[in-house]
């Protein structure tokens, strides 16, 4: 008869077994119903950027994707795989036009924000725009093509000169360096020319699920957490090159720094006397 550790090891590799056969069902149930969910809304906003002015085709449009969003994170937090701490990105909501510019650790990152953001415009990649699953709706909502740089940005100036918030990720891509790229201009480009200040924006995981190069056959360990916290607000600078390199300094020292998602996953709470910094 097997002794107790025998045991105790079978029963762990039975549960380990499971635990991967349940991160499968969830990844890949997830990764269906999110695609499902943005082919059936283009379906619905190729007629309707017809019939719709364009003015309030981008407020419904808009509206439309960060409640599916929210609808759709809610899903996968109720599955008990991920876990998700946003709240600090609500006080953003009535603070009229920003560039919110956040790290970029993983796909979920612009879900995760426009989730929060019933007017946010976001800078996105061509092939996005053109792709039959999300293009109609992303159209519908005005968000800006990244093919064109000088184009996009003044798009993204007209953008929040209409009192939109725009998500731009100053990486330009997801983060492959750690804690961070080096930063684009194309925030602060935006900044000087529309006199509007660059909302920063920390997203804490603790994991590298769908960070570049992830495959998807990979289950991580469970639960995912993310943590999204406001960082330092910068003002518009004349200065270019000194504006995008204090923005890359400051966002490698924050991430670098600080980890606000303890080893067990639980994320911990937000200092009582965090605040905005604007400089």
């Amino acid at each position: 008869m097997p002794r107790s550790g025998g045991w105790n090891r079978l029963l762990e590799m039975i549960r380990t077994g499971l635990l991967t056969v349940y991160g499968y069902l969830v990844i890949y149930s997830g990764l269906l119903v999110f695609g499902l969910m943005c082919l059936i809304w283009s379906a619905v906003a190729v007629p309707l950027s017809r019939l719709l002015s364009v003015k309030r085709g981008k407020v419904l449009g808009r509206w439309v994707t960060s409640y599916g969003f929210r609808c759709y994170l809610w899903l996968l937090a109720a599955t008990g795989a991920f876990r998700f701490d946003l709240c600090a990105l609500d006080a953003l909501r009535e603070a009229g036009p920003l560039i919110i510019a956040p790290n970029h650790p993983s796909l979920l990152d612009a879900v995760m924000v426009l989730s929060r953001l019933s007017d946010g415009a976001c800078v996105m990649k061509a092939d996005l725009i053109d792709n039959p699953i999300y293009g109609a709706s992303a159209r519908l909502a005005d968000y800006i093509r990244n093919d064109d740089f000088i184009g996009a940005a003044t798009q993204a100036v007209q953008t929040l000169k209409t009192g939109s918030q725009l998500l731009l990720f100053p990486e330009g891509t997801r983060t492959t360096r750690a804690p961070i790229n080096r930063l684009r201009g194309g925030a602060a480009l935006v900044s000087k020319r529309s006199g509007v200040p660059i909302q920063t924006v920390l997203i804490e995981t603790t994991s590298p699920f769908l960070s570049k190069g992830w495959p998807l056959h990979r289950v991580p360990p469970l639960p995912v957490c993310y943590r999204v916290r406001l960082g330092r607000r910068f003002m518009p600078a004349d200065n270019l090159r000194e504006s995008i390199a204090e923005l890359e300094a400051y966002l490698a020292s924050e991430l670098g720094s600080r980890n606000d998602i303890d080893a067990a996953g639980n994320i911990l709470p937000e200092p009582q006397n965090a605040g905005l910094i604007e400089r």
